[in-house]
């Protein structure tokens, strides 16, 4: 089989007879679509990656309908990093940086005393959200922390972030016992074993179906058709213009006397240019 027919894919898959299901991941242009207009710190990229990755399988896991943003704030160099999702498998990952950060910078290292957000906003349904404490040395061990405490559920996150075929790529597994009461410790704790063997080569270099084979192959697992993913934006000159009919009208007089009669709004995400000129701004008005 040639490993690239599941780059840009998540499966998810049953253990039939262990109470136990599971999901896996693989970002390829998803990840590094997001990362082409920006340059960011080798460690920064690595921990934007991993949160992309958690965000999948974090919307795979919770099935819902909507958007969800899983953000990192801290008072270290690293401000601010934060991933946009939704259940359509479609990401896009901004980072704030405020000093310097080594390569091998560590998670606690980069952002100091801070916390891990995550916010669900179903389409329909009640907003929810979840204030994770980062006293782990990295986002998969935050999480699963963060499962065992406040949903009663044994979870195992795999996410490895590198380079594979001369390209960034992000993946990773979620194990997860079934919330319905069925599963064992026992179980769970089998698979997870055999879970924490995978090496970086197979994870970025194999098919789904190989990988699963290579650990399982003594289990009776069940595979569902897979998701695309996808880097997605969500900007568009409607939304840059309404962010500029926000200012007061002489702070956009003075921004059109300044900038030669030509606004330009920058997309932080995607890097996209949208100009305004002084007859555009007038259009705006007369829309607004």
């Amino acid at each position: 089989m040639n490993y690239t027919q599941d780059n840009d894919k998540l499966y998810r898959f049953l253990f039939q007879n262990r109470a136990v299901r599971g999901e896996w991941v693989r970002l390829n242009n998803t990840f590094t679509e997001t990362l082409n207009t920006h340059h960011y710190p080798k460690a920064v990229q690595n921990l934007l990656g991993e949160m992309m990755v958690a965000t999948s399988l974090l919307t795979a896991t919770l099935k819902f309908d909507g958007t969800i943003t899983v953000q990192i704030q801290g008072d270290g160099a690293l401000k601010l990093a934060v991933v946009n999702g939704n259940d359509q498998q479609q990401f896009r990952a901004l980072a704030r940086v405020d000093g310097e950060i080594t390569d091998d910078a560590t998670l606690h290292h980069m952002i100091g005393n801070g916390v891990l957000v995550i916010s669900i906003m179903p389409n329909q349904g009640e907003r929810y959200q979840g204030v994770i404490g980062l006293d782990k040395p990295t986002i998969s061990e935050c999480l699963e922390d963060y499962f065992a405490r406040s949903e009663q559920l044994a979870t195992q996150l795999v996410i490895r972030v590198g380079e594979f075929d001369g390209q960034a790529v992000a993946g990773g597994t979620l194990l997860q016992i079934v919330p319905d009461g069925t599963g064992t410790p026992e179980d769970f704790e089998h698979l997870a074993t055999l879970t924490s063997t995978i090496k970086d080569e197979e994870l970025f270099g194999l098919t789904a179906e190989e990988l699963l084979y290579r650990l399982f192959h003594e289990e009776s697992v069940e595979v569902f058709p897979p998701q695309n993913t996808e880097f997605k934006c969500g900007c568009s000159r409607e939304r840059s213009g309404a962010a500029i009919m926000l200012l007061p009208d002489d702070e956009i007089t003075d921004m059109l006397a300044e900038k030669n009669g030509v606004i330009d709004m920058q997309c932080e995400c995607c890097g996209t240019q949208y100009f305004f000129d002084e007859k555009a701004i007038e259009e705006l008005k007369a829309n607004s």
